[in-house]
């Protein structure tokens, strides 16, 4: 079958939100660029989404602790030719993101909640989807491996690159994130496994989110970082992906 899978929006770099127009190279483990046409493909196989099997989960840092959370997969869909992947793109209702350390503190976790959704950080009411779009997959070797940011040393700073990284990684994954209404090229490693009837993907990785506008307590703004008045720019980023063939 063909599956059409088309970039919709590459003209969010005009806008200024969550991701700069121009890429910064210091400040993210993953590989960021500008964003990558998403061509036409084609395929013989397409597996949809399992959604209740599948997350997004985050992890952010500042000096005096961290917070951890996810954000669901709406939809999805992979596509596959002759056994590799070829495309496939997933949507992620910001709308609905959580927080998991606040549980017990049902006041703290909706504040933190509503501060996330807010235009501090993801303006989830202008922009209550993310996206990621499928622009290549490639073999992993040892040559992509991530670049490992320097953080200013906390207690609490993020985890880096080769600590959180998933285990075993079997290719490299790029794609085109659109958050905030800005979209920019991603490229990282992820453990890919996939029969006839199902395809698994788990990825682990570091972004800067102020490359896609969330500016709020960015670190490089902080006068005194002593005074532990900051967030981390870092952004620990998690995929579990689970999706079916048609025919299951």
């Amino acid at each position: 079958m063909k599956n059409r899978i088309y970039l919709s929006s590459i003209i969010f770099c005009g806008l200024a939100m969550f991701f700069s127009c121009t890429p910064k190279s210091e400040g993210t483990d993953a590989e960021v660029s500008e964003a990558k046409e998403v061509e036409e493909v084609n395929a013989s196989k397409e597996y949809v989404v399992n959604t209740e099997e599948s997350k997004v989960t985050w992890i952010g840092s500042k000096p005096t602790g961290k917070h951890d959370g996810t954000i669901p997969v709406s939809s999805g869909s992979i596509a596959v030719e002759e056994g590799n992947i070829v495309g496939g793109s997933i949507d992620m209702n910001i709308n609905n993101i959580s927080n998991g350390d606040l549980a017990e503190n049902e006041e703290m976790q909706a504040k933190l909640i509503g501060h996330l959704k807010s235009p501090d950080f993801f303006d989830a009411e202008n922009f209550p989807t993310a996206n990621f779009a499928i622009t290549s997959v490639e073999p992993y070797s040892a040559a992509d491996s991530m670049k490992v940011k320097e953080e200013y040393d906390t207690e609490y700073k993020p985890a880096s690159a080769d600590e959180y990284m998933v285990e075993a990684p079997t290719h490299k994954i790029t794609g085109n994130l659109t958050m905030r209404g800005t979209t920019l090229s991603i490229s990282f490693p992820a453990n890919v496994s996939m029969d006839e009837n199902k395809l698994m993907a788990k990825a682990k990785f570091n972004i800067d989110r102020t490359q896609w506008g969330l500016m709020y307590g960015d670190e490089a703004s902080a006068v005194d970082k002593a005074k532990d008045k900051f967030i981390y720019n870092t952004v620990n980023v998690g995929l579990e992906l689970s999706a079916v063939a048609p025919n299951m």
